[in-house]
């Protein structure tokens, strides 16, 4: 039987930062994980240069059942903490728009620079390792993993949710949580691609690859990025947003002309430049295929001057305002993150520990905690796993 103080069970960003942090304070630490290489999403984040998180992080940057349960840990490890270790590292990056961070090279920097915090910490790392089983001890757990029975003192979940499963990516976590008794939040697919019925695919089919700046709202919730046509149906910044607050069977409305009144633009125009088409005047605020395909659906024939207010109103209305309902997303395939998870209520907000359970933590994406697009998720992943390495 091999004895540790600590076991972290996935080798992504919250398990390398739990076993790093822990390591340091002298801990005996083994990180298991069945993956062949650790990091995998922090390689195919951002491009391949992983936005490692948003200098603007605050709470309402995040969806939970429980939206003050990530107050905590993130107060105690920020993006400036994150941002020191980087620079430590000699890792240069920039900022994008919206507070977005982003390594200039190549996102396996990053992966590097955990890999090494961990070596310094003395912390063991096994890949192509699955967990068989974990069973609670009198002091603490065992577990049976590759071939080999496992103590430890505490142990740490840090096994991500169910997006990207091409990559590996399981409910396991869920599975250890509640043989432990605690409970799980509904998940679904989130930051993901919004799809259409087939009768509107035809008619948008001339779209596919448009992209336009855009604002996207589901109830009061709104966001103003940019936005593309697939030949699934809508995809882009604005729609991966939305797609965590957007619901099945209900509509999302869409401005594909935000800051400009299209309505008002098209009357101006028809006093101005009357003998121009109306798809001619459309293309000088969105892209020319969405100004044609709007005026041949609106059955729009002869110049602007011939336009009535009714019907300019309808055209204005296509482009401000267009109400559509998608069918659903494109889901786990290709969502970036899971939405829900364990059950915060059963977690110690301040380390991430199982009320419930002494010495088991869960961390990271397997929690009922999700960050909005552009770096939230990964400073929740440092956050989360900062505070479950100072107490395991």
């Amino acid at each position: 039987m091999e004895q540790f103080d600590v076991v972290v069970i996935g080798a992504g960003a919250a398990g390398m930062m739990a076993a790093a942090e822990a390591g340091k304070r002298g801990r005996r630490v083994l990180v298991l994980d069945h993956a062949k290489a650790p990091g995998e999403k922090i390689r195919i984040s951002g491009g391949g240069r992983c936005n490692f998180t948003n200098v603007n992080t605050a709470p309402p940057n995040f969806l939970s059942q429980n939206p003050g349960f990530a107050i905590s840990a993130l107060r105690r490890y920020r993006p400036a903490n994150f941002i020191a270790l980087v620079d430590r590292y000699g890792i240069a990056w920039h900022e994008k728009t919206l507070g977005q961070l982003f390594c200039d090279g190549p996102a396996t920097q990053i992966v590097q620079m955990l890999l090494r915090e961990m070596e310094q910490g003395g912390v063991k790392l096994r890949l192509s390792t699955p967990v068989d089983r974990i069973d609670k001890a009198e002091t603490g757990f065992r577990l049976s993993a590759g071939g080999s029975n496992i103590a430890c003192e505490s142990l740490i979940v840090a096994t991500g949710g169910k997006s990207i499963p091409k990559m590996g990516a399981t409910g396991f976590g869920y599975d250890v949580a509640r043989q432990f008794g605690l409970t799980v939040t509904e998940t679904r697919p989130a930051l993901v691609p919004l799809t259409f019925e087939v009768g509107l695919l035809e008619r948008l089919k001339p779209l596919a690859g448009v992209a336009v700046d855009a604002r996207v709202a589901s109830g009061k919730t709104r966001f103003s990025e940019a936005m593309l046509f697939t030949h699934r149906g809508l995809s882009g910044p604005a729609i991966l947003q939305i797609s965590s607050y957007w619901r099945e069977g209900g509509e999302i409305e869409v401005n594909m002309s935000p800051g400009q009144d299209l309505f008002e633009a098209l009357r101006q125009a028809r006093t101005a430049t009357p003998k121009r088409a109306v798809n001619t005047v459309l293309s000088q605020f969105v892209p020319q295929r969405l100004a044609q395909l709007v005026v041949e659906q609106e059955g729009v024939r002869g110049n602007i001057a011939d336009a009535s207010d009714k019907l300019l109103r309808r055209i204005a209305a296509a482009l401000n305002a267009w109400r559509v309902k998608p069918v659903g997303s494109e889901g786990y395939r290709t969502a970036e993150v899971t939405l829900g998870g364990v059950d915060t209520t059963q977690l110690d907000s301040r380390t991430l520990a199982a009320k419930s359970v002494p010495g088991l933590f869960f961390i990271g994406e397997v929690v009922d905690v999700t960050g909005w697009l552009g770096g939230y998720n990964f400073q929740w992943a440092w956050a989360s796993g900062w505070c479950a390495g100072q107490a395991a």
